[in-house]
C-alpha cells in the first residue's frame, strides 16, 4: 500500500449524490441534497487522502489523470466544493498532471461552478446527454432537458473548459433509427471533443432491469441494436471522430487520457464510498455506504480486496486491450501466453471466424468482430 499514493497513473474521485436515481444505473449513488452533509463528505475526503499520504510517508498525490465521477459530480454543494477544491490544490503535485475530468449532469452546470472548478485545474468536461429525445429520456428516468445540454456545452466553453465530451446511450427502449439519427445530429451540433456512445445493458439490481422482468419494458432487438451501432461508427468516422475503443471517439488527440488507464490496465487510486483501486496488481473498493464512510477514521472500511492472480490478471489486460482499436500487440502476446493457454485456441478460433484480425504488430477485433465483443472478450478471462 506504501506504493499507491505516489505511483499511480491515474486519481478517481467518487461523488456519489444525486437530485435523482436513473433507473438504468447500477453506480454506488444516493439522493441526497443536504449541504452540511456535502461538507462533512468533503472534509472526510480530504481524510482519506491524508490517511494514504501518511501511509506512503509522501507530501502529495502525483497522478497523470484526475477523474471526478459519481453520482453526480455538479450537484454538490458549492461550499463542499470550495472547501474540496482548497484541500486538492495543497495535497497534489502538478508536475505530472495531463487531464483533469468531472462528470456533469446538463442541469446543474452553473457558470459559478464551472469557474471553481477550472481554478481546481479542470481541463475536460464529460456531460451526460444520453439521449435528444424526451421520451427516450423518460424511459432511462433521467431528468434534465434536451436543450440543457447545448446550455451546459456552452457554459463549460465560456468558462474556459478545454475539452467537452458528450456521454450517450443507444438500443433504448421505444428508440428506432430516426430518432438514433436525431440523436447523432443534435450530438455533432454541438461539436463535441469526445463522444462516448454505449449500448444499454440492463444490469442486476437497477430499476431497469425490474421494469423490464416485469414485462413494463421492452429491450430493442439485439439485431437492430447491431444496426444501431453500425450507423454510429460510421456517422461518425464521417464526422471526423477516430473509434479509438469500441464505446468511444475523438477528435485527433483529444482521447480520454483516464479511461485509457483502465483499458491499458496501469494503476490507479480510487477515493470515496464504492471507489475502486487498483495498484500493483492489488484491487480493493471502498464500502459503498455513506454513512461508514462519514464514520470512518483514516482509511475508510474496504471490501473485494484481491491478491494479484497472474492468469486472472493476464485474461484481463487481453480482454481490457482488445477494447481498443489498437489491439494488443503480437510480440506481446508470444511472450505472455504459454504454448497450451487455451485463450490461444479462442483467438485463433476469432480469426478463422473474421472476428480479430492480424497487423504486422498487433491483434485487433474486425468490424464484425466488434458486433460480437462481448462474447468474444469474455472467453479470454
Amino acid at each position: 500500500m506504501a506504493h499507491s499514493a505516489t505511483a499511480p497513473e491515474g486519481l478517481y474521485i467518487h461523488v456519489p449524490f444525486c437530485f435523482h436515481k436513473c433507473h438504468y444505473c447500477d453506480f454506488y449513488s444516493i439522493v441526497e441534497n443536504d449541504a452540511d452533509r456535502h461538507k462533512r463528505f468533503a472534509k472526510r475526503m480530504l481524510g482519506e487522502v491524508d490517511a494514504l499520504l501518511a501511509l506512503a510517508a509522501a507530501p502529495a498525490l502525483s497522478p497523470v489523470s484526475i477523474f471526478i465521477g459519481g453520482g453526480t459530480p455538479t450537484f454538490l454543494d458549492c461550499e463542499a466544493w470550495h472547501l474540496l477544491a482548497e484541500g486538492l490544490n495543497s495535497r497534489l503535485d502538478r508536475s505530472r498532471l495531463t487531464e483533469f475530468t468531472i462528470e456533469a449532469n446538463p442541469e446543474t452546470v452553473e457558470p459559478e461552478l464551472l469557474t471553481l472548478l477550472l481554478e481546481v485545474g479542470v481541463t475536460r468536461v464529460s456531460m451526460g446527454a444520453q439521449s435528444f429525445q424526451p421520451a427516450l429520456l423518460k424511459a432511462l428516468e433521467r431528468w434534465h432537458e434536451p436543450a440543457s445540454v447545448g446550455r451546459a456545452v456552452r457554459i463549460a466553453r465560456e468558462a474556459g473548459i478545454g475539452q467537452v465530451n458528450l456521454d450517450l446511450i443507444f438500443a433504448i427502449p421505444g428508440q428506432d433509427m430516426a430518432a438514433l439519427e436525431a440523436d447523432l445530429d443534435a450530438a455533432l451540433a454541438l461539436e463535441p471533443d469526445h463522444i462516448s456512445y454505449y449500448g444499454l445493458t440492463f444490469e442486476p439490481n437497477t430499476a431497469l432491469t425490474r421494469r423490464m422482468e416485469l414485462g413494463q419494458v421492452q429491450p430493442v432487438d439485439e439485431d437492430l441494436a447491431a444496426v444501431m451501432y453500425e450507423r454510429i461508427l460510421d456517422r461518425l468516422a464521417e464526422a471526423g471522430f477516430e473509434h479509438y475503443e469500441i464505446s468511444n471517439w475523438a477528435r485527433p488527440g483529444r482521447t480520454c487520457r483516464h479511461n485509457l488507464i483502465y483499458w491499458r490496465n496501469d494503476d490507479w487510486l480510487g477515493i470515496g464510498p464504492g471507489a475502486a483501486s487498483h495498484v500493483a496488481g492489488q484491487r480493493w473498493k471502498n464500502a459503498p455506504h455513506l454513512g461508514l464512510y462519514l464514520a470512518s477514521q483514516h482509511l475508510p472500511p474496504m471490501r473485494e480486496i484481491e491478491a494479484p492472480d497472474p492468469a486472472r490478471a493476464l485474461g484481463e489486460r487481453l480482454m481490457m486491450g482488445l477494447r481498443l482499436r489498437e489491439g494488443v500487440a503480437r510480440a506481446w502476446l508470444d511472450q505472455a501466453l504459454g504454448a497450451d493457454d487455451p485463450r490461444r485456441g479462442v483467438l485463433e478460433e476469432a480469426i478463422m471466424a473474421g472476428l480479430i484480425e492480424q497487423t504486422k504488430t498487433h491483434l485487433r477485433l474486425t468490424r464484425r468482430g466488434l458486433l460480437l465483443a462481448d462474447a468474444i472478450l469474455t472467453r479470454l478471462v
